[in-house]
C-alpha cells in the first residue's frame, strides 16, 4: 500500500517534470489548442462560429483564426461575415500573455491578460489599444472553460468613460 501511495505522489511530478519550459509557459492556454465550432448571440444577431487555435513559429505563439457568420438583418440585408486573425504571445518583460487581433473591418486590438482565476477556468483579456476606432474605447474578452471540449467567450465593449456592455456571447465546442 505504501508503494502504491508513493507511486501516486511521484507520478504527477514525473509527468510535469518532462514538460519543456516553453510547454509549461502555455499551460493556462493549452485548452484552446484545436478546432472549434459554435454559436453566438448579441448585438450583431445570432451567429455561427468557426475557430482554430494552433501553435505557430516553434511554439512561440498561438495563432487564432476566426470566422463568424450572421444571417440577414435590418443593418445587413445580405447577412454578415466577420473574420479575424490573431496571435497570442508571451511578453517576458511584463510576464504576461498578449493577444493581438486583426479584423477584416480594419480594427487591430491588442489585449493583455487581466486575470486568470485560481482554478484556471476563467481567463480575462482587456485591451491596451484599439486601432482604427475613436479614442477611449475599450474591449474585454472573457473565456470560461466549461469542460475539456467546451468554453464560452464573452466579448464586451465600453465607450469612452462608460462601463463594459455585452456585445456578443459565444459557446464553442471542440470538433478536433
Amino acid at each position: 500500500m505504501k508503494r502504491l501511495t508513493l507511486l501516486f505522489l511521484i507520478t504527477p511530478s514525473l509527468t510535469f517534470g518532462q514538460l519543456s519550459k516553453q510547454d509549461s509557459l502555455w499551460l493556462p492556454l493549452t485548452f484552446m489548442i484545436g478546432t472549434w465550432t459554435g454559436t453566438s448571440e448579441g448585438q450583431p444577431g445570432n451567429g455561427k462560429y468557426e475557430r482554430s487555435y494552433q501553435f505557430a513559429l516553434n511554439k512561440k505563439f498561438i495563432e487564432v483564426k476566426n470566422k463568424s457568420t450572421y444571417p440577414p438583418s435590418k443593418n445587413h440585408p445580405e447577412g454578415e461575415v466577420h473574420e479575424d486573425r490573431g496571435f497570442i504571445s508571451y511578453d517576458r518583460g511584463r510576464k504576461t500573455f498578449v493577444l493581438r487581433q486583426f479584423h477584416i473591418e480594419g480594427f487591430v486590438n491588442q489585449f493583455k491578460i487581466e486575470s486568470i482565476s485560481t482554478d484556471a477556468k476563467t481567463i480575462v483579456f482587456i485591451t491596451e489599444s484599439i486601432e482604427n476606432i475613436p479614442g477611449g474605447y475599450r474591449a474585454k474578452e472573457t473565456y470560461k472553460i466549461l469542460n475539456q471540449n467546451e468554453f464560452t467567450e464573452t466579448f464586451e465593449l465600453a465607450e469612452p468613460g462608460k462601463e463594459f456592455e455585452l456585445y456578443s456571447k459565444a459557446v464553442l465546442k471542440r470538433i478536433k
